[in-house]
């Protein structure tokens, strides 16, 4: 009997879509002894492994000089979240030429995605018409005539 089969197919509700080349933020519920505490790490997605309830997705980050890699499970328990940060122009699935690159060699260019629903992605949240609606009005009505209007006349 295959495991696999029996469990769930659907993806994990508390990750955003993301791709290679992707910059996310990844936070994790970790254990330590007594205490529980969220960790947040930062990172350059370099690959992604779909197997099912296996997938696994691989993160990469450069501190003080050192790289580091960390390997997630998509449906694992002490995932908390996903959140895509930039959204990268890479032409490749796995990005491993990144382990050799340093400094501005390792800058992936910021792609313009649509993401899921339609919506244009930028800066860490989708860029909707509604939300730049209500922000246009407000700089009309501060600016409009009614204010020369109500101006008290000195004559």
């Amino acid at each position: 009997m295959n495991i696999q089969a029996l469990l769930p197919a659907a993806s994990n509700p508390k990750i955003q879509a993301f791709r290679s080349g992707d910059t996310v933020r990844v936070s994790l519920h970790v254990i330590e002894g007594n205490r529980e505490r969220t960790q947040t790490l930062e990172g350059v997605v370099i690959r992604q492994h779909r197997g099912g309830a296996g997938s696994t997705f691989t993160i990469r980050r450069v501190t003080r000089g050192i790289g580091m890699e960390l390997t997630y499970l998509f449906h694992s328990p002490r995932l908390e979240a996903v959140q895509v940060m930039r959204r990268g122009r890479v032409r490749r699935a796995r990005l491993y030429y990144l382990r050799g690159r340093f400094g501005k060699a390792a800058r992936i260019k910021e792609a313009q995605r649509m993401i899921p629903g339609g919506q244009l992605f930028q800066g860490g949240q989708a860029a909707t018409e509604e939300a730049e609606a209500p922000a246009a009005e407000t700089v009309e009505e501060a600016v409009g005539p009614q204010q020369d209007a109500q101006a008290p006349q000195t004559s």
